[in-house]
């Protein structure tokens, strides 16, 4: 089912974004339709580069599979920045990868960001910035 399909069939009105995760988009996708993934995060430097807004608490995202068919819709209910470093044992665990601990979650994501961040010619360091943001399943 296509996001504008979802969207429409929801009966929610307002605005939405339509995204997939990086790393696997099917495996994370089915983690926050289950109610596993409540959590996510990203590298702040790509916001600035693209000269994009944060995400805002309320907002709606419909979350795509790997092939861009829509799985769920989620609301944003907390945004916040904090550096790599001082991820709490909390976020991981929302985070529902894995373990869900957080040496798991540092493990699986210093590498995940040492590859997002060579594409722009960028060396990981624990004290990146990154972009925490809370959900709920709404569709």
């Amino acid at each position: 089912m296509t996001a504008e399909k979802m969207w429409r069939m929801s009966g929610l009105e307002g605005e939405y974004k339509a995204w997939a995760f990086g790393g696997d988009a099917d495996e994370l996708a089915q983690l926050v339709k289950d109610g596993k993934k409540t959590a996510t995060c990203s590298a702040l430097v790509f916001y600035k580069l693209e000269n994009e807004e944060l995400p805002q608490v309320g907002e709606f995202n419909i979350i795509l599979d790997s092939e861009e068919n829509a799985v769920c819709i989620t609301r944003t209910t907390k945004v916040y920045v904090t550096t790599f470093d001082a991820v709490s044992e909390e976020h991981a665990f929302k985070e529902g990868e894995g373990d869900r601990s957080l040496e798991y979650w540092r493990k699986v994501h210093e590498k995940f960001f040492v590859d997002e961040l060579k594409t722009i010619n960028q060396h990981f360091n624990e004290r990146i910035e990154l972009v925490c943001e809370e959900f709920e399943v709404v569709g």
